[in-house]
């Protein structure tokens, strides 16, 4: 299995400034590389809520977390303050979200994650909750999915990948990812020098459509300043611009953000080297607006 590198660390620790006592949030726990330096950074007296709907992730964070003053919890980022309010906590000192796919996510065959594997077309973070993605295939329409690939994968072949699923679908269902894959790599041309694999918008698409994932975003950035104590920071690392596009206009439209980054603070060219997955990572950062509060 792959290691899971944590995604611009060094940056998030430069931001967030974790010291002793604060109590931060995680909402996006993963394979617990940032909530491991956060939370040795809090203590003595602070501690790290650490979210995530998976509950892969929460078993393994139970066991290689042990003895750190992290609380792990079962639900989505979105929901932070109603969590909140059932652990007695009234405002946090600052927030971190990444949200990437982790590792282990990817390297597991049975999620549908990675199209290199032939597992269940499934795609969903939390496996007990929701609807897997090939059942999203099965039952939506030629226009809807082509709607749905263009508006969360910006793929411009979208219309061309929904008439061959429903051609498919009416011999056989589309059950794995390796089967949709192939499909879309049949339709999209491949750039010459490109490296990103065509299938890789559409895999993207129907990750988002079936966690719903901008709408959580969206949710939280409203519902974030009300949790931060005044002078809180929020660091958001995007890997996409649908996601870059929501956090850049929350922190600048939205009176009780106050920008700290100007333009998205880039992995270095020596991260990238070590982690090619962070190619594509923006952070943003925001603190609670003291004039507002």
């Amino acid at each position: 299995m792959m290691q899971h590198v944590p995604v611009m660390l060094d940056e998030v620790l430069e931001w967030l400034r974790p010291r002793p006592g604060m109590t931060l949030v995680d909402g996006t726990l993963g394979a617990g590389g940032h909530v491991r330096a956060l939370a040795e950074r809090v203590s003595p007296g602070g501690e790290v809520l650490a979210f995530d709907r998976d509950p892969a992730a929460l078993a393994a964070a139970e066991r290689d977390l042990r003895g750190l003053p992290v609380k792990i919890v079962h639900a989505n980022y979105a929901e932070l303050p109603q969590v909140l309010a059932q652990l007695g906590v009234s405002l946090v000192d600052g927030m971190l979200l990444d949200l990437g796919v982790s590792s282990d996510q990817l390297a597991d065959p049975e999620r549908g994650f990675s199209f290199d594997a032939d597992g269940p077309l499934d795609l969903r973070f939390d496996p007990t909750a929701g609807e897997p993605a090939w059942n999203l295939l099965q039952r939506c329409g030629e226009r809807e999915l082509a709607d749905l690939i263009y508006r969360y994968g910006e793929e411009r072949y979208s219309r061309r990948i929904a008439r061959r699923i429903v051609e498919r679908r009416a011999g056989e269902p589309i059950r794995t990812a390796g089967e949709l894959a192939w499909l879309v790599r049949s339709c999209v041309p491949r750039s010459p020098g490109h490296a990103i694999d065509p299938a890789t918008r559409t895999f993207q698409a129907l990750r988002i459509a079936v966690n719903d994932e901008l709408a959580s975003l969206e949710r939280m950035l409203r519902q974030l300043p009300d949790c931060l104590r005044p002078g809180g920071r929020v660091a958001i690392i995007s890997f996409h611009s649908l996601e870059d596009r929501l956090v850049k206009s929350a922190f600048r439209d939205d009176p009780r953000y106050e920008a700290l980054t100007r333009k998205p603070v880039r992995p270095t060219a020596a991260e990238v080297a070590r982690n090619p997955r962070s190619r594509s990572a923006k952070l943003r950062v925001a603190a609670r607006s003291v004039a507002q509060a």
